[in-house]
């Protein structure tokens, strides 16, 4: 863990200051760039917009590794519990809003929420569609900085790489998932993520594992054709969301207290997929919609198999929904 962080510190510090003197080239460059793809029709300057986004994002990672840091000496190495656990979510708030917001302001991004208030009281289970490579910045920015909902993320393991991330969730009761490993130790983990929450906390899964494309798609058709093919006909009405995988949500409904669940589906984000979709600028004035809705554990089926045919259902309306929109 030691040698990860020095290299993850290390790597995002030489990062910001090339990227802090070399700022006026890069823009140079970018709006040149631009200045191409508008001759061809791209006239959206995208580029000069990403380089704005990952000097702020490569700032906001170096502050928040200094605020850790501080935060860690003032309650004397993390002995001092209370104020050391509020302090780290305080600055993941912050971290995670400043980075939203930048987005929102360099993209024209308009936000419409629906069913928020559904979102308290806790303790709540949320499980939300995975489209995007920014889409894990939308629930600090919804669900815990406007509502006080304390937040534990099932994340992927390779988020480790990213140093203010690898601090800050590491202190909080997070799981960072071997996706490699797979199979029931893990879900049994995230399970164990769900136990004891308070009236103001929750759980964030993304049931689909990954972020959405064709090509997932296509890979999760097989695999359930070859392991589960009972549910493949479900799998294969699914078109805007991948098939969700039921092992981590299943044994968070198993944990106590129970917890109701809210499903967060969004859309808008979708162009963030990747780099070259942000870069046809498709993006640019768009609108980010996200709906929340509340669904009370009393009314989710006690068996496995009843909860995997609900866990569907639920996405078949996501999907929908999607697609209306």
């Amino acid at each position: 863990m030691v040698q990860r962080r020095l290299r993850s510190v290390g790597t995002v510090l030489a990062l910001w200051l090339a990227a802090t003197v070399l700022f006026p080239v890069l823009v140079l460059v970018a709006l040149a760039f631009d200045l191409v793809r508008l001759a061809t029709g791209h006239g959206r300057f995208v580029a000069l917009r990403l380089i704005v986004i990952g000097w702020v994002y490569l700032a906001a990672e170096v502050l928040g590794i200094a605020a850790l840091g501080v935060l860690w000496l003032v309650t004397g190495g993390g002995r001092m519990q209370r104020p050391f656990i509020g302090g780290t979510y305080a600055i993941q708030r912050w971290w995670a809003g400043t980075l939203f917001s930048v987005i929102r302001t360099l993209f024209g991004l308009s936000l419409e929420v629906e069913g928020d208030e559904v979102l308290t009281p806790g303790p709540i289970h949320v499980f939300m569609r995975h489209a995007s490579i920014i889409d894990n910045l939308l629930p600090s920015a919804l669900i815990t900085a406007p509502h006080g909902i304390r937040l534990r993320y099932v994340l992927k393991r390779e988020l480790l790489s990213d140093p203010a991330l690898d601090i800050a969730g590491s202190r909080l009761p997070n799981y960072f998932v071997d996706r490699a490993a797979g199979g029931a130790s893990e879900a049994a983990a995230i399970g164990e993520l769900g136990m004891g929450l308070a009236a103001n906390e929750g759980v964030l899964i993304y049931p689909e594992g990954t972020r959405f494309t064709e090509k997932r798609r296509e890979r999760a058709l097989a695999r359930l054709e070859e392991k589960e093919p009972e549910l493949l006909e479900r799998a294969r009405g699914l078109h805007t969301v991948l098939p969700p995988r039921p092992g981590g949500p299943l044994r968070l409904l198993d944990a106590k207290p129970p917890a109701d669940v809210v499903i967060a589906a969004h859309v808008g984000l979708d162009g963030f997929s990747h780099i070259r979709n942000i870069l046809d600028g498709g993006l640019v004035g768009g609108t980010v919609r996200v709906r929340f809705q509340r669904f009370p554990i009393g009314t989710i089926p006690a068996d496995d198999a009843g909860r995997v045919a609900w866990l569907y259902d639920r996405w078949e309306e996501v999907d929908a929904w999607i697609r209306s929109q």
